[in-house]
């Protein structure tokens, strides 16, 4: 444990030496912390800085850096995943995803390939057909926690490594 901390501290403060040095409160702003080749990588790399950010501006103290690589370390449990997951693929922040989050999901899993429009209705559709069980056009977090339940390696995929 104490080595994975370690880690992730030489991480953080390797991306703004001269402003983290010994500054126990320092803040990254999130350009810098997209530079990490996970977060830059990774198409929902700003939503999971916003998401993680105590500010939710995208900056992050080392505590929100640390909340971060633990939600997305191999030790964490499933269920901290999926709560994190759905808060991520939010965007609108109503505590559902409707069909414009799935779109804006969608979007960014497949990108830089598009679909058209008529193909994204009825991506869409397929997903809501099978997932949201009460019929109301968009998933809950217990509809997406049974989806993601049924998914053997989103806990895999939903990792970083220090």
């Amino acid at each position: 444990m104490l080595s994975c901390f370690s880690s992730a501290h030489k991480r953080f403060k390797n991306l703004a030496l001269e402003k983290v040095g010994h500054n126990r409160n320092a803040k990254l702003p999130m350009d810098k912390l997209l530079t990490l080749p996970e977060l830059r990588a990774n198409p929902f790399g700003e939503r999971m800085c916003l998401i993680f950010s105590t500010t939710k501006d995208g900056d992050c103290t080392f505590e929100d850096f640390l909340d971060m690589m633990s939600v997305f370390s191999e030790a964490a449990p499933k269920s901290v995943k999926a709560d994190y997951a759905f808060r991520i693929f939010d965007f609108d922040g109503d505590d559902y995803l409707g069909r414009r989050d799935l779109e804006e999901t969608i979007t960014r899993l497949v990108s830089p390939q598009r679909f058209s429009h008529s193909d994204m209705d009825a991506l869409v559709a397929r997903v809501l057909e099978e997932a949201d069980l009460d019929d109301d056009g968009m998933l809950s977090f217990a509809e997406f926690e049974h989806v993601i339940s049924k998914s053997p390696d989103f806990a895999n995929s939903f990792r970083i490594r220090l």
